[in-house]
């Protein structure tokens, strides 16, 4: 497949038009509803399907089919990843009205991530044809971890990125808007929404681990690679508005998708030494194995209407008050610190900064 600098300049200029509208249109915090999320979910569709359609009259069936093929299977991964957003944001108990500006940095994130993880996997793959050996093997474990593991759930207070950020990172123990650091006495601390942004981006990084090799075993073209993660990505954050409240009626989903990951290992290692199989029963078997895990899973849970996943009784982090965010200083202006301020966080009334690694629970039971 040839492609000139001036396509991919083009592609990347138009990826970032698309997320500079799509800022300016959530440039206020607002709860972002189903209809509002429907719209730009079909937005985004349409745009990954046009450009798609595009690249089938451009540069043929075949590399048509390798796109929609590429796209179809990390938009349905993209759907696990939603979920687990989901467990995260409820985990923290992030206002919804927060929520996009978070998603939106995690999926610009993971476009960059992603990028580099492409270029490093198609220059390994041109260099040393044997790794497409780890590829498939790694796509067929994952598969089988995640058929052994589809009952079981991210526990993000098990997370090994989360413990290593309350171990470093001093942190308020109250949301500030939309702010993910603040300054107070002159020193510099973290919100719990830049915690939650931290982990949002290791998941991404996790989840394009998996999915960056399975849509290298539909096509070899970088670009294509490229491009179809970037599409079904852009549209990650309305899929997430959408399906949030619906995880409990997608029960056979992870069961599809870790088929999935099994067929496109298989395909892998039969191309390598047996036989290439055709894009189009690809497409096909990638296709049958989710609609069919989508079917069974709406069909299982007929009847069950929106729910919104259960929230913490108590939960880690508050809400600052308007005196508090009020006493803030200049973020990136510096106030001389007072003679008699040790610390260098004289406390703000009702407000705590929380030690290293501590929780706003664990103050609150200390003596």
């Amino acid at each position: 497949m040839d492609v000139s600098s001036w396509l991919w300049l083009a592609v990347l200029g138009g990826i970032v038009a698309m997320l500079a509208v799509d800022l300016f249109a959530h440039r206020r915090a607002h709860v972002i509803g189903v209809r509002e999320a429907a719209a730009w979910s079909a937005v985004w569709v349409t745009i990954g399907v046009a450009f798609g359609a595009w690249i089938w009259v451009t540069y043929g069936a075949e590399l048509g089919q390798q796109y929609f093929a590429g796209y179809l299977i990390e938009k349905s991964l993209a759907v696990d990843n939603v979920f687990v957003w989901a467990i995260i944001f409820t985990y923290f108990a992030v206002p919804r009205e927060f929520q996009h500006r978070v998603l939106f940095l995690g999926v610009l994130g993971a476009l960059v991530f992603r990028g580099v993880f492409i270029a490093g996997g198609s220059a390994l793959i041109a260099s040393f044809g044997w790794v497409l050996y780890l590829f498939a093997a790694f796509l067929l474990w994952t598969g089988y971890r995640m058929l052994r593991q589809r009952d079981e759930h991210l526990d993000p207070e098990r997370s090994r990125a989360l413990r290593l950020f309350r171990r470093w990172v001093p942190m308020t123990d109250a949301y500030h808007g939309q702010r993910f650091l603040v300054r107070r006495g002159g020193r510099l601390l973290a919100t719990p929404l830049l915690a939650v942004l931290v982990l949002v981006e290791v998941t991404d990084v996790v989840f394009a681990v998996d999915s960056i090799p399975a849509v290298f075993a539909v096509t070899d073209e970088p670009f294509l690679v490229f491009t179809a993660n970037a599409f079904a990505i852009l549209g990650l954050r309305a899929m997430y508005f959408l399906l949030a409240d619906l995880i409990h009626r997608f029960v056979y989903l992870k069961t599809g998708l870790a088929l999935v990951l099994i067929w496109v290992g298989i395909k892998m290692v039969l191309k390598i030494d047996v036989v290439y199989v055709p894009t189009t029963v690809s497409l096909a078997v990638v296709t049958t194995i989710i609609g069919t895990s989508i079917w069974l899973s709406l069909r299982a849970t007929r009847g069950q209407g929106r729910r919104a996943l259960d929230a913490p009784t108590t939960p880690p982090f508050r809400m600052a008050t308007a005196a508090e965010v009020a006493a803030l200083e200049p973020l990136w202006r510096r106030r001389p610190r007072r003679a008699d301020d040790d610390s260098g966080t004289p406390a703000r009334p009702g407000e705590q900064v929380l030690p290293v690694g501590a929780r706003r629970s664990d103050q609150e039971a200390s003596p």
